[in-house]
């Protein structure tokens, strides 16, 4: 297994228009996307065969994409379809074929895949509740100067919230938190007890009563982390996030909050963003920091029992990296408190 088995978001499926072109860049390949004359999502390597050109600097015609340098034309499979300097003598080659990657669209966000041959077919994750009665989503995208892993494990971790977003999300209270860890089929699951109204400028919107809130956090291989809260009167809340490897330390984050507040949803929805897009911001900030001083001094964490969860985290992604099948890795469930 490999990181490039899996699927990975490159656009909003309405940010890909017809005749239009976008550069994206994923694990290091650097990609032309565009759709093709049928309106499906193309994904091309972003050079051109003829002079190293980048493709995204050219234009759609027609459902094929042109190269801006010396015009040459290239169909939806990458195959060179027209070669303007040799006018009528132009005849098609196997040897003209630009590197084309596999492409899906789902829950309005388009997907590629590097791999040709994946070692396990891994659909795109199924984002909860999108366009559902009842539910609304609030999709925003903010880039960090991080690797995925440090995105994903600050995503699903508690014990920041009271000192990156102090009021906003979460104070310091020293409040004990029992935590459940499990670690099983590439996924790690995590069940906290004892929240109740610590959750800042959402205490009084999301829980007035004050009563437990059921919440957990996931992750699920190899870039997906999905928090759910739960209220007493139904109130219900997900935060999922697709952290998307642009390069070793450029990390693209499509994040959708989907709530169903009842009759407030349409009302929420500018609350919503700004609140989510005002955190997010704030985790940009410190993991850009972090990742500063791991650039300068390396990976030298020291764990303490609330790390479990990055730890197990930390196993899956690694094994990936080593050519190896996480779902191999045995299954652990680990209870740990902690303080917040």
């Amino acid at each position: 297994m490999q990181f490039a088995d899996f699927w990975y978001i490159v656009a909003l499926s309405n940010q890909l228009k017809p005749n239009k072109v976008l550069a994206r860049s994923l694990l290091g390949e650097w990609l032309a996307i565009f759709r093709g004359e049928n309106g499906e999502a193309v994904a091309l390597r972003d050079r051109c065969l003829h002079r190293s050109s980048r493709l995204s600097a050219g234009k759609v015609c027609k459902g094929a994409l042109q190269c801006s340098y010396h015009g040459w034309m290239y169909d939806r499979h990458g195959n060179a379809i027209a070669v303007p300097s040799e006018g009528n003598s132009f005849k098609p080659s196997q040897q003209r074929r630009a590197k084309c990657y596999p492409t899906k669209e789902q829950d309005g966000y388009v997907y590629v895949r590097l791999a040709d041959n994946p070692s396990a077919d891994f659909p795109p994750f199924s984002m909860p509740y999108y366009q559902q009665p009842g539910w609304e989503t609030v999709r925003v995208i903010n880039r960090f100067s991080n690797n995925v892993t440090n995105c994903v494990e600050n995503f699903i971790d508690i014990p920041h919230t009271a000192f990156v977003h102090p009021g906003v999300f979460r104070n310091s209270r020293q409040q004990k938190l029992a935590t459940l860890v499990r670690r099983e089929n590439g996924a790690v699951l995590v069940e906290y007890s004892n929240e109740t109204t610590n959750l800042g400028w959402y205490s009084r919107f999301l829980n007035p009563q004050g009563v437990q809130i059921k919440h957990s956090d996931r992750f699920y291989m190899p870039n997906i982390t999905c928090v759910e809260y739960q209220m007493a009167d139904n109130r219900h809340l997900f935060i999922t996030s697709q952290s998307i490897p642009e390069t070793e330390n450029s990390t693209l984050v499509y994040t959708d909050v989907t709530y169903n507040y009842g009759i407030w949803n349409k009302l929420a929805r500018p609350f919503v963003r700004r609140t989510a897009q005002y955190i997010i911001q704030q985790d940009v900030k410190i993991l850009g920091i972090q990742g500063e001083a791991i650039a300068k001094y390396g990976i030298q964490f020291n764990h303490t029992p609330a790390d479990t969860i990055h730890v197990f985290v930390e196993s899956i992604r690694d094994t990936i990296a080593s050519g190896k099948d996480p779902r191999s890795l045995p299954n652990k469930s680990v209870k740990i408190t902690f303080y917040v």
